[in-house]
């Protein structure tokens, strides 16, 4: 099997912040990433230590999002430096991997 190197991106969001739909047009409008995917969290907390959590009785929640995506080093050095002053810092992190070609 052939592999390439690539950059792996997560980003760590809440639904409250309402940031997922700007990064996603960003993403995809502007950036042309190869592609993303965004798993909603059942329950998690950040520096805040405020535990968001998913109960049966919410009528509105505040879920973490977790936003991923991957492209070739360079290009996803671009994106970041692009997307630094809109995430907060230490909610996004990056390491290399192989995608099998």
């Amino acid at each position: 099997m052939k592999t390439t190197l690539v950059t792996f991106v997560r980003i760590y969001l809440t639904e409250g912040e309402r940031h997922l739909e700007p990064l996603l047009k960003q993403l995809h409008d502007v950036e042309k990433v190869r592609g993303v995917t965004v798993f909603r969290g059942v329950s998690g907390f950040g520096k805040s230590g405020i535990v968001h959590s998913s109960h049966l009785l919410d009528l509105t929640s505040d879920l973490p999002l977790v936003v991923e995506f991957f492209d070739e080093p360079g290009k996803v050095e671009m994106i970041v430096s692009h997307l630094k002053d809109d995430i907060d810092s230490g909610h996004m992190v990056q390491w290399p991997a192989n995608v099998n070609i």
